[in-house]
């Protein structure tokens, strides 16, 4: 009797354009593919309609469900319902579907519901704390519904999960003390935010076409920033230790910020006054070039309990390229590897003196050693914590 192949629904809550997708959510379905040979229906929510959906970007194996997109209310909720049953009768009875594979916990909300109504392992990626962090966000409140909802949620999917992905091995930790759950060795695995090393190369450093249209020269410093602000991220304290870096370097300091947010960068230029900061929104095929141009990166999450738990891909991609990075205390456990390994500052507050500190470490650590043999050092980092090869090990042992 041949065996049946048991497939695997992937939830996420992201647009199929959405960096989060193209970045850290498809090269990890392309690894599962390879290591299980399964079926993969991964489900996006549109947040624009118009948008074209390029189909070259599917990976092999893997099938695209989308639906539009509704912020969270009463409206979402009866939205999901329709979402839920199309998933049962249309997907995962036909498809043979075995596995609901969540990436972050709001989704979770859903798979646990599939995984206990049709008796399918669950497994949860990306795991960290969402519900708490929307609190110390400020964008929800604790004694709110969509805080109390969440929450409770994330707490049966944890109890209820099959295997964890976490970005960080405190999570387990976290888990125990929150939600009162006490995981095994065997169903607790940890997985930081990979990066593909062919795509973020130390030859891409400095290119010499880009250079030129962005007016740097060799002897610069240049910082860089590939991505938002507000949110998560720190906003006038950027521009704050910018302006620092500004009266330290003079002339030579450049800034390249590659963001949707134009129109915000240049307010807060004009705000503080700042020389040398150009803006600019690329396609994420032409980041791993354009960050190459970077001296040091800037990693601006806002150092909030939670963040302990997250994981910036960014902060790999910086590694990958050989770039010390400034970033604030404890992030993930980029904050910590970054201090013991002497590759970047980590800012105890953000106050200017703190600002300064690292502007002096960042022209030490840059005068004080050979930019090739420190290039290769930080890249070494990231081989060792964020090589595909930790996610293939991984998806190996839960789907082989």
């Amino acid at each position: 009797m041949v065996k049946q192949k048991q497939n695997i629904l992937v939830l996420t809550y992201w647009s199929f354009n959405d960096p989060l997708i193209q970045t850290y959510t498809l090269p990890y379905l392309k690894i599962i593919r390879a290591v299980s040979n399964k079926e993969i229906y991964l489900l996006t929510l549109e947040k624009n309609k118009n948008v074209q959906i390029d189909v070259t970007k599917i990976p092999d194996g893997v099938h695209l469900i989308s639906f539009n997109y509704v912020p969270f209310g009463l409206k979402a909720f009866f939205k999901w319902c329709q979402i839920l049953l199309i998933l049962i009768f249309s997907i995962i009875f036909s498809k043979k579907i075995e596995y609901i594979h969540c990436w972050g916990l709001p989704t979770g909300v859903f798979g646990i519901l599939l995984s206990k109504l049709l008796s399918k392992k669950l497994i949860l990626d990306s795991y960290e704390p969402h519900a708490e962090s929307m609190v110390e966000n400020g964008q929800w409140r604790r004694n709110s519904i969509a805080y109390k909802i969440l929450f409770s949620f994330e707490k049966y999917q944890t109890k209820n999960a099959k295997y964890i992905i976490s970005a960080t091995k405190g999570m387990r930790n976290y888990a125990q003390e929150k939600y009162d759950c006490e995981m095994q060795d065997e169903q607790f695995f940890v997985k930081p935010a990979c990066v593909n090393m062919n795509q973020f190369r130390l030859s891409m450093k400095k290119d010499p076409e880009l250079m030129a249209q962005y007016s740097i020269q060799e002897e610069d410093i240049v910082m860089v920033y590939s991505g938002k602000f507000g949110g998560i991220y720190l906003e006038d304290e950027v521009f704050e230790f910018i302006k620092v870096a500004n009266e330290f370097w003079g002339e030579k300091f450049k800034v390249l910020i590659f963001t949707g947010q134009a129109d915000y960068v240049q307010e807060q230029v004009l705000k503080y006054q700042l020389n040398n900061v150009q803006t600019d929104f690329i396609p994420h095929h032409q980041v791993p070039k354009c960050m190459g141009l970077g001296d040091f990166g800037i990693t601006p999450v806002k150092p909030i309990p939670t963040k302990r738990y997250c994981t910036p891909i960014k902060d790999g991609e910086y590694w990958a390229l050989g770039l010390p990075i400034v970033i604030t205390k404890n992030i993930s456990d980029d904050s910590d590897i970054i201090e013991k390994e002497g590759i970047g500052y980590v800012w105890k507050d953000t106050s200017p003196e703190e600002y300064l500190k690292s502007v002096q470490y960042i022209d030490q650590l840059l005068k004080s050693t050979d930019r090739r043999d420190l290039s290769q050092r930080i890249r070494n980092i990231a081989e060792r914590y964020r090589n595909y090869k930790v996610a293939e090990d991984i998806y190996k042992t839960i789907y082989s």
